[in-house]
């Protein structure tokens, strides 16, 4: 077996001519599952009612004041997020086109665990193909923070929800669905046991060593290469690099919120501190296989990715930025 990731809900999915993923109503079910939107016991008949309807029709239209006859305040909330975002999903032709839309506007109320679980599916399709454990376990730095260790001369990435034992609340309603186990113990991924990852990847249970010039950066550069390329049409080639020594920064992308503001602080000429050094992670340069698709003033120059992790040995990576920050001419591909 080589598939993976069936929490994302792909296999409830269906694709168009152009491989986007494309909104059914049993993906959209998956959403009703969630335990803020199941009525508990002492729920008011209105949003018994509202469940009830939506299970039946996922699609239907929902009037404001369905949800304002609802008693309870939170759970008025909770509809309103989940309708104005099932809206917002079925305005578009596929979730790829939904998710450029969302970063290029502006994510206004839309909870991270619903833009987390966009890129967990999104990427998923993105990687279908590939068959290395490496790439698909590095991949699951895009939508799940990572608590790094420095193990033996080694940097090592494990997964922050699975290490801190919050197995009783999963992000996923499939991931009960499908019957997996609410704790799991931590292994290195390794050449030993990279075959196991397929059966155990919905468990995100397997650590990645991410010291530099080793397999974890540069499955991780693979599957960015997958991500720009699936949503914005333009293929790249992107490598680690050990440092960066006497390197013009023309263009530069800060993989999550720590490596822009040292990124921004390189573009003025700044000196990193020893903190600020330790904290880097990654180091990266893509360069476009067709230079013409880049902005003008840096046509031919590389860019370059940093990711880095918090005081608190967080990674917490955002790849929205790989889409909406790279220099090239027309943002996105997919419509």
């Amino acid at each position: 077996m080589t598939d993976f990731w069936h929490t994302s809900g792909h296999h409830f999915l269906d694709r168009d001519d152009s491989g986007g993923y494309v909104v059914t109503d049993d993906f959209l079910k998956v959403y009703l599952a969630r335990p803020e939107l199941i009525p508990p016991p002492d729920a008011c008949a209105a949003e018994r009612a509202l469940h009830a309807a939506l299970t039946a029709d996922p699609r239907r239209p929902i009037a404001a004041s369905k949800i304002a006859d609802i008693a309870d305040a939170d759970a008025r909330v909770n509809w309103e997020v989940l309708i104005g975002f099932r809206d917002f999903l079925l305005q578009h032709k596929t979730l790829e086109a939904a998710y450029l839309d969302l970063m290029r506007r502006g994510v206004g109320r839309t909870p991270p665990l619903f833009i987390n679980q966009l890129v967990h599916v999104i990427l998923r399709n993105a990687l279908e193909g590939v068959d290395d454990p490496v790439v698909l376990r590095a991949g699951e730095l895009f939508f799940r923070p990572q608590r790094v260790t420095l193990h033996d001369g080694a940097l090592i990435g494990a997964d922050e929800e699975t290490i801190g034992g919050i197995g009783t609340a999963p992000v996923s309603p499939l991931v009960s669905m499908l019957g997996l186990p609410p704790e799991a113990a931590i292994e290195m991924l390794n050449d030993d046991n990279a075959a196991g990852y397929w059966q155990r990847s919905d468990r995100f249970d397997m650590a990645l060593d991410l010291s530099g010039g080793r397999a974890g950066l540069a499955g991780l550069a693979k599957a960015m290469e997958r991500w720009v390329g699936h949503l914005l049409g333009v293929a790249v080639t992107i490598e680690g690099l050990t440092e960066l020594r006497d390197t013009p920064l023309s263009w530069y992308v800060g993989l999550d919120a720590e490596a822009t503001l040292m990124g921004n602080a390189m573009w003025r000429g700044e000196e990193l501190d020893d903190n600020a050094k330790a904290r880097v992670v990654g180091l990266f340069r893509l360069s476009f296989r067709d230079p013409h698709v880049m902005l003008e003033k840096v046509r031919g120059e590389p860019v370059y990715l940093v990711l880095a992790m918090t005081n608190e040995h967080l990674i917490r990576m955002k790849p929205q930025n790989l889409i909406t920050g790279l220099p090239v001419k027309h943002l996105e591909a997919v419509t």
